[in-house]
């Protein structure tokens, strides 16, 4: 059987829809390809976003900020020796990027060091974005690191 150009031509439209048709159901029912938005109420995070920047400029101003530290695979968030542990509010918040249900938080109430270790069970390999948020003696301070883990 011979087929003209223009049977071939629809062959190869049929074909390609096909093919672009199978991506599109692929992507919409597959749990493995679900996006988050960064925050679930946009519009709410939004209004506080110049308290956010002033907290950043505070912990900017510190003689010692709070700083991420590595120690073979176990990661530690260190804050300024400065701060009594007992006058300290806040939270660690880590956020995946890829999945919103990795999220979790460690609270900065009843510490007994300066040094948090982040639970090594909680985490797994790729990017995160850690927050610090804390206030000391009525100031806001914010800290913010995206790590690799």
């Amino acid at each position: 059987m011979k087929i003209n150009w223009g049977t071939g031509m629809v062959l190869v439209l049929l074909a390609f829809i096909s093919f672009i048709m199978y991506f599109v159901v692929t992507m919409l029912t597959n749990k493995d390809y679900d996006q988050d938005l960064v925050v679930e109420d946009y519009y709410k995070a939004e209004l506080h976003y110049q308290e956010d920047i002033d907290a950043e400029e505070n912990a900017l101003a510190l003689k010692k900020n709070v700083y991420i530290l590595n120690e073979n695979g176990s990661w530690k968030v260190i804050l300024p020796k400065a701060f009594n542990l007992e006058e300290i509010e806040g939270a660690i918040h880590l956020y995946r990027p890829s999945n919103k249900i990795l999220d979790f938080e460690i609270p900065l109430s009843n510490l007994d060091s300066h040094e948090i270790t982040i639970p090594k069970e909680k985490m797994i390999s790729g990017r995160w974005n850690i927050m610090v948020n804390w206030t000391y003696e009525n100031v806001e301070y914010l800290f913010k690191k995206e790590i690799n883990y």
